[in-house]
């Protein structure tokens, strides 16, 4: 009698020991990831996945203001708070659908000047250590994307283009060409140290087509014509009965410059 008793209450116990050893229904996997939190206000939070029954680290990279953590009371626990960390827990599992955020802002002024999350529960995990990550900052510009600076006043100077004599304007007078349809309103003709320039608005008839200028030459009472440099405002189309501005320049150590065609 007491052989078949000891062999029941042994049999009994390794029953026990096994029950013990299986998975417990309902229990979650747990993860310890990585996640990066929203640059700006305008990018979702990254969500969190807490349980009732289980802890949750959240490890910054940067020191916290612990004072400006934020968070529903009801349904979130915090359980301890450090320079770098933060560790919550859900009061009990949170129901499907239910969302709640949590913030806190990092002391050092840097941007995004804050952290924030969205806590949920899921049903086959849970995370139990988040290592927080600050966005990487844009990528400064390679050196070709680089726009140049505007030019000022001195760089005129600096570079040469204006001497001890500075810069000669004079007008130049209105040009009708009937052939052509065309006629110049107004121009101004600048020299100055190694450079001239004439600067001419022309006016394309309504009843004549559209029209690019195609090239410019400066005439001189000796020597070859000189072929100008031209630019031309916008696009450089004058369209029927539109006026255009038209930009036509020379370099030479040495000008002497009557009249420009």
């Amino acid at each position: 009698m007491i052989q078949p008793l000891r062999l029941a209450l042994a049999l009994a116990l390794l029953w026990g020991t096994a029950a013990r050893a299986e998975p417990v229904p309902g229990g979650r996997i747990e993860r310890t990831r990585a996640v990066t939190i929203a640059s700006g206000p305008a990018e979702p939070l990254p969500e969190v996945h807490v349980a009732g029954d289980t802890p949750t680290l959240l490890f910054f990279p940067a020191p916290i203001q612990t004072k400006t953590l934020t968070f529903d009371e009801s349904r979130i626990r915090v359980l301890d708070t450090g320079a770098l960390s933060v560790i919550v827990q859900a009061v009990t599992d949170l129901q499907d659908g239910e969302r709640h955020e949590i913030g806190v802002f990092f002391a050092d002024g840097r941007v995004p000047a804050r952290a924030g999350f969205v806590l949920v529960t899921d049903p086959t995990q849970v995370d139990t250590r988040i290592d927080v990550r600050r966005p990487e900052p844009p990528a400064a510009p390679c050196p070709s994307e680089v726009q140049p600076r505007v030019p000022l006043p001195e760089d005129f100077v600096r570079l040469g283009y204006v001497g001890d004599t500075g810069v000669s304007v004079v007008p130049i007078k209105g040009v009708r060409d009937e052939a052509q349809g065309l006629s110049t309103i107004s121009g101004r003709f600048y020299l100055g140290e190694g450079w001239a320039l004439v600067s001419v608005e022309i006016e394309n008839r309504s009843t004549h087509p559209r029209w690019t200028p195609r090239e410019a030459t400066f005439s001189r009472p000796m020597g070859p014509p000189l072929q100008a440099r031209l630019v031309m405002d916008g696009d450089g189309m004058i369209e029927p009965g539109e006026v255009g501005r038209a930009l036509a320049v020379v370099d030479m150590p040495d000008l002497t410059l009557l009249r420009y065609g």
